[in-house]
């Protein structure tokens, strides 16, 4: 072989020069049962494409072989050599098949969730169980934190998908929008706000403390950026069912996603206040560390919540 040919040889991959894995295991078909036609049937093809595919597999061998007559195929000499050596290939994408079918089953079997508080106790509920009648034997476990938290986790490996509440998407990650949710502020009906005729301004909301999630939170961030700065405290805490109860208590006026108020609204223990010019809305994202695409009961779950 001349320097010119066997740079050219070398520079092409082997999936050039080697057959793929369905010719190999048509040559063993045949071997193992001295017929062309009924080695096709056996892999469900017909008897030209395999006589199409040895012809293939013999040009780019550069040798024959079977040899063909009304008797039935036999292999040629070169031919039972290529056929000792396609077995160990075949073997070994078997082995090798095996080993990824077992990465899928262990991936398959788990799947961690990081959730914001919102979506935590008020949508996911509905999606794991649907979750759970597609893949009853995927264990899920849920860690419920603020939207910084959930980052953190899904950047230190330690979630496979995550759901948050922010303005944006932490670094990092990529998302999709799967929600849109619309922030209320309710007071118990006992404050004056909650007998006021006109809506409320944002100067007003910006000047009052207020019952609020701690930073961090998709819920403060949104209602910051809609005040132009930082909302005033009046008590800090780390879940809506906390901040819930300290309203409903009458402690103060709060903040919360129009997902969390439903009973509390209807059953009259707090009042949505109206606003005159201030826009609390936000998209609820999935997110997942960037160039990862969620696959396995992530991606299930990713696809339930689109159907939401």
């Amino acid at each position: 072989m001349s320097s010119s040919a066997g740079e050219e040889r070398a520079g092409r991959g082997i999936a050039h020069r080697v057959p793929d894995l369905g010719a190999l295991e048509l040559l063993l078909a045949v071997a193992r049962l001295g017929s062309l036609g009924r080695a096709a049937r056996e892999l469900g093809i017909t008897q030209p494409a395999a006589s199409s595919r040895i012809r293939s597999m013999e040009r780019q061998l550069g040798v024959a072989l079977v040899d063909r007559s009304p008797r039935g195929s036999r292999l040629t000499h070169e031919g039972a050599l290529v056929t000792d050596w396609a077995r160990r290939v075949v073997d070994a994408a078997e082995a090798f098949d095996a080993g990824a079918q077992a990465l899928r089953d262990r991936r398959d079997s788990r799947l961690r969730v990081a959730a914001s508080m919102t979506i935590a106790e008020y949508l996911l509920p509905g999606w794991l169980i649907a979750l759970r009648a597609q893949r009853p034997d995927t264990a899920v476990s849920l860690r419920a934190g603020n939207s910084a938290a959930v980052a953190e986790r899904l950047l230190a490996g330690e979630a496979d998908l995550g759901f948050v509440e922010g303005l944006s998407v932490p670094t990092g990650l990529d998302a999709t929008v799967i929600a849109r949710d619309r922030l209320i502020v309710v007071t118990a009906p006992g404050h004056p706000w909650a007998r006021r005729r006109a809506p409320l301004a944002a100067a007003e909301l910006a000047d009052t403390p207020l019952i609020l999630r701690e930073e961090g939170s998709g819920t403060r961030q949104v209602l910051d950026a809609a005040l132009g700065g930082l909302a005033r405290p009046l008590i800090e805490l780390s879940s809506t069912t906390a901040v819930k109860a300290a309203a409903v208590s009458g402690a103060g006026p709060a903040v919360l996603s129009e997902l969390a108020l439903g009973e509390e609204l209807s059953g009259r223990r707090l009042v949505s206040i109206p606003l005159a010019d201030v826009r609390l809305a936000r998209d609820l994202r999935a997110v997942w560390p960037t160039g990862h695409r969620p696959t396995g009961p992530a991606r299930d779950l990713l696809s339930l919540t689109r159907g939401a």
